[in-house]
């Protein structure tokens, strides 16, 4: 299929050292919801973070659900339009896009949880 986003080996040494680096310092947030979807215990579904999808790197992503987490802190102030164009390219290769903010990860932490759960069964 055209659109359809194949996960391949040959991706950049810039993207996978910038992916490598992201996790290194990633904020409290990505941290704290990187606890509860590690090692399979959303639902047994595989998580990877901040894992290279084309040209992007996602903050968190199911690829056999084809399902991208990402989260909205500080950093993403004033980049709309970048987020945008970000975002219509994952759709294109097939990816849902679930956003929620480092507040919302800090304060709702199991209801983020159960949205994803549900993302990933299909709801």
């Amino acid at each position: 299929m055209k659109n359809e986003y194949q996960p391949t080996r040959a991706i950049s040494y810039h993207m996978r050292d910038r992916a490598q680096t992201l996790r290194h310092t990633s904020p409290p947030a990505e941290q704290e919801l990187w606890s509860i979807l590690r090692n399979r215990q959303c639902g047994g579904y595989k998580f990877r973070r901040q894992a290279p999808v084309g040209i992007y790197v996602a903050d968190f992503v199911c690829i056999p659900m084809k399902l991208i987490v990402e989260l909205d802190g500080p950093s993403h102030d004033g980049t709309v339009r970048a987020d945008l164009e970000r975002e219509a390219y994952l759709k294109a290769h097939g990816f849902r896009i679930l956003r929620f903010t480092n507040q919302q990860v800090h304060e709702e932490l199991e209801g983020v949880f159960q949205m994803i759960f549900r993302a990933c069964e299909g709801e």
